[in-house]
């Protein structure tokens, strides 16, 4: 069965987009996203053995392998579906359509459960129509999940004006001063931070220990998820080893800019040694060795 659209056919309708014509491109995208359904259900049936997705690269695949343990096995769709439903819950804010932008943006993280862009902008989305429970909840997703540091850090921010709603006033700082250390620039942070200072100035004297202790007793985790890092380090050995070296500078400075650099040399160290091991075990070449754990 032939795929329900071309990339070309998306990438028109994101230039009308980008250039503010919401009523050209909505009915284009509707029709896209009738096509997209219809062919899901005709040819891509979820059961309990294979499941469809539409990842964005290798890293993103190995990534939810160890992440989410799902056992089934993962179809890579040819058309990138998520795009059109996240195009087209941009196209709907653009016209205050919040609840239909919100159903839009689901399905575009049913796609690329990896992506953690559409998972802060759907939390915000449910933020704005109320539900603040799901707000909290998809923003405490993307710190189990994020493999970039702006992302970590969007996450810490809408976790700690959560917090501070609640007037759990220490947690709220512990998520400030991690949303600055991740995401010094962001918007999100700075209106944390505004909001800490005019509301709680007494949090901002707590110690790290202290901070740290109220994000733990909300079963908060005070770091970024030392999965992805891994993940990102074995991607990055493996565009080594395809003679890729740029992707592989820009996976492993994801790494570190998510653990350090201390971690990540460890790491580094960690899988060429689990490489080497491998290989050895096996008698394979290590570069074929390291190809096939990776997978």
């Amino acid at each position: 069965m032939d795929l329900p659209f071309d990339e070309n056919d998306l990438n028109r309708i994101e230039n009308f987009l980008g250039q503010g014509d919401t009523e050209a491109a909505l009915p284009a995208l509707l029709e896209l996203r009738d096509a997209v359904e219809a062919y899901a259900a005709a040819a891509c049936p979820t059961s309990d053995r294979v499941q469809y997705f539409c990842f964005a690269d290798a890293f993103e695949r190995l990534a939810y392998r160890r992440v989410e343990r799902d056992p089934r096995a993962l179809v890579q769709m040819g058309a990138p579906f998520d795009r059109v439903y996240a195009d087209l819950a941009f196209a709907y804010i653009s016209q205050q359509e919040h609840a239909l932008a919100r159903d839009a943006l689901m399905q575009a993280v049913r796609w690329d459960p990896m992506n953690c862009a559409y998972r802060l902008d759907l939390a915000e989305l449910f933020h704005m129509l109320g539900d603040r429970q799901e707000w909290a909840s998809l923003s405490f997703s993307v710190l189990e999940r994020a493999a970039d540091a702006a992302h970590v850090g969007r996450a810490y921010a809408a976790l700690g004006e959560f917090f501070l709603d609640e007037g759990e006033l220490a947690a709220a700082a512990g998520c400030a001063r991690r949303a600055a250390r991740f995401a010094p620039t962001d918007g999100h942070t700075r209106r944390l931070l505004a909001r800490l200072m005019d509301e709680a100035p007494d949090a901002a004297e707590l110690s790290e220990d202290e901070a740290t202790s109220a994000l733990a007793a909300q079963g908060v985790p005070t770091d970024p998820n030392a999965e992805i890092a891994i993940c990102l380090i074995m991607c990055a050995t493996d565009a080594s080893q395809a003679g890729d070296r740029d992707e592989a500078a820009r996976l492993t400075l994801r790494a570190r800019d998510l653990v350090g650099e201390d971690a990540v040399r460890a790491l580094i160290q960690l899988v060429r040694e689990s490489d080497a091991e491998l290989a050895a075990e096996r008698g394979d070449d290590p570069e074929e060795a390291s190809a096939d754990a990776h997978a």
